[in-house]
């Protein structure tokens, strides 16, 4: 697994030339100007990235946002199958990735034989814990967090929400599905589900890792791997400025590895 974070402040005007038309148009109906520095930086890192692997240019990576519920082009961005240059016949996407920003922070994660997931929170915004606490948690999960210090409990929250949003994001459903009913292991143990909403079928190979961007700021990272008998799955994500998977576990068998990258440095290297 290797981990790409980059910022909002990466966006310069040479990346829109990598936006295909849907995201063009996006981008230009997007009114506030971080959100635009935001999508612009996770659609040119995506494209770099994914462009890179599979000897595209990147502006060529062929990319679809279909809403499972309304088909839209909106929800999970997935990669499309690409058309050889000799042929018709239609090559199977090679990878699935996963796109979050939070504030300062844009993510990209890439995945080969699964699905994944990727979320990240900015620690320093404003939250209102008690209000999202009734919204997201368990029973459980909320009484365990009630028990903490007060000063503890926002991270607390923060490390169990971006854990639960990571596995929603790698099964494609996101916050449609009922928050309550997707509980996951306490935030000082090994992330992992303990309890699936009763509409989603489990997923019995679901890998998470903890991550943490500038020593600050929660990430996790959840992999539907497409067979638990795939030995040769390889999850790939990339992040800048942060460790490898957080916690002792990380180094588990079958916990997700993460290996740092620098997104930022891979949105500056691009020169149309």
């Amino acid at each position: 697994m290797h981990v790409w974070w980059a910022r909002p402040k990466d966006a310069r005007p040479e990346l829109r030339a990598l936006l295909d038309p849907v995201e063009r148009a996006r981008y230009e109906s997007t009114v506030d100007p971080a959100g635009k520095e935001r999508f612009l930086v996770g659609c040119a890192l995506s494209r770099l990235v994914l462009g890179e692997r599979l000897g595209l240019p990147p502006a060529d990576v062929p990319l679809r946002r279909v809403c499972p519920r309304c088909g839209g082009p909106h929800g999970k961005v997935r990669l499309g199958a690409a058309v050889p240059p000799d042929g018709p016949v239609r090559t199977p996407p090679a990878y699935d990735f996963s796109v979050t920003h939070s504030g300062a922070l844009v993510g990209v994660a890439l995945c080969r034989g699964g699905e994944v997931g990727l979320d990240v929170e900015d620690s320093h915004g404003v939250l209102d814990v008690d209000s999202a606490a009734r919204v997201a948690l368990s029973g459980p999960e909320l009484a365990a967090l009630y028990a903490r210090p007060a000063a503890e409990r926002q991270r607390a929250f923060l490390r169990t929400w971006t854990r639960k949003e990571a596995v929603l994001k790698a099964l494609g459903v996101g916050l449609a599905a009922p928050l309550r009913e997707l509980e996951v292991s306490d935030p000082d143990r090994p992330p992992t589900v303990l309890t699936w909403p009763a509409r989603l079928t489990p997923h019995p190979s679901m890998r998470m890792a903890d991550l943490t961007v500038d020593g600050t700021h929660p990430a996790a990272v959840a992999v539907a791997v497409a067979a638990v008998a795939d030995k040769g799955a390889v999850v790939e994500a990339a992040e800048a400025g942060s460790a490898d998977g957080d916690g002792p576990w990380a180094r588990q068998p079958g916990a997700v590895r993460v290996t740092v990258h620098d997104g930022s440095s891979t949105l500056a290297a691009y020169d149309r």
